[in-house]
């Protein structure tokens, strides 16, 4: 009952007093987003849960060449940039679908560098905390996701292990192999392309990638060559075909396997090739091979666990024999906990730890091993990588068929991530082929004239 003060509610009050609250709560968030900022050199547009778009930077005026917005669904972002700037934070509230980049995605990723300098004196930095909190509260029970949090979690590795290992590779690779072919190449080849021109098309610079390796291998007929970690079976398929060797891969991935079966069979090589679900560290035999290859594969094997990757493929390899390490290196030495590696050891990779080449190349000569060729390819790959995101961009609605769409997520993020370290130089690519020491006169080229000729 209402007494004689009382005026009752009309209908449109409890709305018109929400949007007073949600005016207040985007003009509080207006204001740290443009603090935080006011340094950026540069220009971002960026729009709100309740449409109003910002533009942010030092040069909020001009247009950006490489335009992009982000657009944040929820005001958990501003709590994000604001408390934390973790990109790890960051990246999962993307995986959720709570932010979305509309325009370029590898420019909108390059915002990174802008977010790890923000540096906040402690009265500032206490303000923008008072000031997220009560936009948090205010706006928690409005405030709901647009995916739900199915991203991918995998569990850590920490001794390498074989069963770690398998579990890893699993994770990794049964994804989907019709996901993997929406964006791969027709061969389904999962590493570097080797492009002799930027204009290459992937299906060429992978065609160019497999020949390269064989020719640095001088595999002749005949010979028994191993593929350490043979992925869908590109690489034994061609050298079996174009080589006339002898050709044996191992994985750890069962969807692989059956995969790289049929592929045999397709290309009628069942005689020459054969491939089996293994370990490498379950390889039998000594002397064994004439030539064996690991291409993205070492990068699995675990740091402390490298003396042994190299002594059993010293072990299978003839003296003599030639051994091409094709793999994926650090600018910083060790396996350091950053955003970086703990986002690809969550999300993509369980078991993924890199070093530098200097330390991979002094592995490999301590196990004996003589250095005969280096070759770096950090372009070809960050050039690879712009391919695979382009086709999956391209490829979303059918990739959303064989995984969820914060599955397509982590991959787009991860794999344009890895391109743009890559051409920065945080990380690198490179092949080195050694020989196994028998001590006596060299048999490889005097030159590289037959990498890159048909003939003399």
């Amino acid at each position: 009952m209402l007494n004689s003060t009382q005026t009752p509610l009309t209908a449109e009050e409890p709305e018109l007093a929400a949007r007073a609250v949600q005016h207040n709560d985007v003009r509080e968030a207006t204001h740290l987003l443009k603090h935080l900022f006011r340094c950026f050199d540069g220009t971002l547009a960026l729009r709100l849960w309740n449409g109003k778009t910002l533009s942010l930077g030092q040069q909020e005026s001009k247009i950006s060449a490489d335009p992009f917005t982000l657009v944040c669904h929820t005001p958990r972002i501003v709590r994000s940039i604001v408390l934390g700037r973790d990109r790890l934070r960051l990246a999962e509230a993307y995986f959720r679908g709570e932010i979305d980049v509309e325009g370029n995605f590898f420019a909108a990723l390059q915002l990174k560098d802008h977010l790890n300098s923000i540096c906040l004196n402690w009265r500032d930095r206490l303000h923008a905390i008072f000031k997220v909190i009560r936009l948090y509260a205010a706006t928690r029970k409005s405030d709901s996701s647009t995916l739900s949090n199915s991203c991918m979690h995998a569990h850590v590795v920490k001794k390498h292990s074989k069963a770690e290992n398998q579990e890893a590779i699993q994770f990794h690779y049964n994804v989907s192999n019709d996901f993997y072919a929406l964006w791969l190449d027709e061969k389904m080849v999962y590493s570097c392309a080797y492009f002799q021109n930027p204009e290459d098309t992937l299906e060429l610079a992978q065609t160019a990638k497999l020949e390269h390796i064989c020719r640095k291998l001088q595999l002749r007929p005949g010979e028994n060559f191993l593929d350490v970690g043979c992925g869908w079976g590109a690489l034994v398929i061609h050298a079996a075909q174009h080589y006339g060797v002898r050709a044996h891969g191992i994985t750890l991935s069962e969807q692989q396997l059956e995969l790289a079966r049929h592929h045999i069979s397709q290309a009628g090589v069942e005689d020459r090739v054969s491939v089996e679900l293994r370990d490498y560290r379950d390889l039998e035999g000594e002397a064994i091979y004439d030539k064996v290859a690991s291409i993205g594969m070492f990068e699995h094997v675990g740091l402390k666990n490298l003396a042994t990757y190299f002594s059993k493929v010293m072990q299978l390899l003839k003296p003599s024999g030639l051994f091409l390490n094709h793999g994926i290196t650090h600018d910083v030495e060790g396996w350091k906990k950053t955003s970086s590696t703990e986002f690809i050891n969550r999300y993509v990779f369980p078991d993924g730890q890199l070093d530098t080449i200097s330390n991979i190349q002094r592995g490999m000569e301590r196990t004996g091993f003589e250095i005969a060729d280096l070759e770096s390819m950090r372009a070809h790959y960050a050039l690879t990588l712009r391919h695979w995101v382009a086709r999956l961009e391209e490829r979303h609605a059918e990739a959303l068929k064989y995984v969820s769409e914060s599955t397509w997520r982590v991959w787009r993020l991860y794999m344009a991530a890895c391109a743009l370290e890559f051409e920065t130089g945080e990380i690198g690519l490179y092949q080195v082929l050694a020989s196994k020491r028998a001590h006596k006169p060299v048999t490889l080229p005097l030159t590289r004239r037959h990498l890159y000729c048909v003939s003399d």
